[in-house]
């Protein structure tokens, strides 16, 4: 990426933190906590072989979050001069002054404090320019257009580079950050036969090199999109359900949803009091990795400033941990787990079955390729969601489906997971395999 001027450096930001730390105690807070970040990025998309946007981003933000005897107060800012940062901790202290007492509430625990900050390799800025980021995007675009006859039309492709620094500190004296590079390729396209279709396929990488050709994305957003062409319906039915790579991690979003501290204090968890019992199936594994090189979702500390750690979730299908902030693991009367702020890569660990083995296991039933809407009651693990995906018989794929809705409840499906499959999706922060289900409700016409 271009750069259009100087961005702060890491020293910089630390210098702002530390007047806002010191700008706190002195308007009367208790404890003290300060975020900050700033980035800059490209975005470019094109369609049907001519440019459609260039977009430059450029963002920085500051949060202050004061306590003053157990009251919270926070207030944020996009202006760093020391006027307006002056006044947003102001504003955090007047909040807090006037806010209710939390006897919960405060800075996590010196002792949980990260010591070092390991280099996780997570920042490769790409030095590409409009004119480049066109080109690419229309390459692959072109590759899924020429693809095939049936597609004829293009739902836009994008090339975005996006790179920024982050910097976190609070009164402990504990203060650290660091840079980051996030980089994606995006290919959307329509076919039409007898009724249109849209689908495509994506790459994410904190380093540019690391995206899949662009020609690549270009066949697999083709490949996808013509095989959802004459989607049929089905009719309601009880059967093995199989979730793709891409869209089985949101089972596990569920999931983590669950066992988070918010929704566990607030007893609204179809995990409650489910620690150190079965919860899925006895050959589940399911751990974090927060501190791999380059991965979407390392980090070396967490949202309050707790060093991260590889831990285990779900030994032998046993919840074994929570997902606990600070805060929340006040609460609970428990020890805070490094996840202020959500997890960090998780791995749902993969048997040994590849997708085609998968398909071939399920022998007859349902493949749920993208899904629609968001249908999971918290509380009571009931799921319900529109899907859209193809028809298995004889362990062969025999047609593409849509219009359908799978449904069942989480604990049931947990415990009902067959197999998780060796085709791993890295793209994102959770990295799972595709999933089969032992049985679940299909409704349809």
């Amino acid at each position: 990426m271009t750069k259009q001027e100087t961005i702060d450096s890491l020293a910089d930001l630390e210098s702002i933190v530390r007047q806002v730390l010191e700008s706190a105690r002195k308007y009367g807070a208790t404890s003290a906590e300060a975020d900050i970040g700033t980035g800059e990025g490209l975005s470019v998309t094109v369609r049907m072989g001519e440019l459609e946007t260039i977009e430059y981003q450029r963002d920085k933000g500051l949060g202050v979050t004061v306590y003053i005897d157990h009251r919270k107060g926070s207030a944020s800012t996009t202006d760093f001069s020391e006027q307006a940062m002056r006044d947003s901790v102001q504003a955090a202290c007047a909040i807090a002054k006037n806010a209710s007492a939390d006897e919960y509430a405060g800075l996590i625990a010196a002792e949980y404090l990260a010591k070092e900050i390991p280099d996780l390799d997570l920042y490769h800025p790409w030095d590409i320019t409009p004119e480049q980021a066109t080109e690419l995007a229309i390459s692959c675009e072109s590759v899924a257009r020429e693809s095939d006859a049936r597609i004829t039309n293009a739902d836009g492709t994008l090339v975005n580079s996006y790179s920024g620094k982050h910097l976190y500190g609070n009164s402990h004296g504990f203060i650290g950050g660091w840079d980051w590079s996030s980089h994606v390729m995006d290919c959307t396209v329509i076919a039409d036969e007898n009724g249109m279709q849209r689908d495509g396929w994506f790459s994410k990488a904190r380093d540019a090199r690391d995206l899949e050709d662009p020609g690549k994305i270009g066949e697999k957003a083709a490949r996808r999109t013509v095989a959802r062409l004459g989607a049929r319906k089905l009719s309601t039915r009880e059967v093995p359900v199989l979730f793709e790579a891409p869209v089985a991690g949101g089972l596990f979003g569920a999931f983590i949803g669950a066992i988070s501290g918010g929704a566990l204090y607030r007893k609204a968890s179809f995990m409650l009091d489910k620690l150190d019992c079965q919860v899925f199936a006895e050959h589940i594994r399911i751990h974090e990795k927060p501190l791999l090189t380059k991965a979407i979702g390392s980090t070396p500390f967490d949202a309050d400033g707790m060093a991260t750690r590889d831990r285990v979730l779900v030994e032998e299908g046993i919840l074994k941990s929570y997902v606990l902030s600070a805060y929340s693991a006040r609460k609970l009367n428990m020890a805070p787990t490094g996840n202020a702020g959500g997890v960090h890569n998780l791995f749902i660990e993969p048997g040994d079955q590849d997708f085609d083995s998968l398909i071939r296991s399920m022998h007859t039933g349902l493949l749920v390729t993208d899904m629609i809407g968001f249908g999971v009651n918290q509380i009571t693990g009931d799921y319900s969601r529109g899907a859209s995906g193809f028809w298995v018989e004889n362990g062969e794929i025999q047609y593409p489906v849509e219009e359908i809705t799978v449904a069942g409840n989480l604990l049931d499906m947990y415990m009902q997971i067959i197999a998780v499959g060796k085709d791993v999706d890295a793209r994102g922060n959770t990295r799972t395999g595709s999933v089969l289900i032992e049985n679940m409700t299909v409704a349809g016409e």
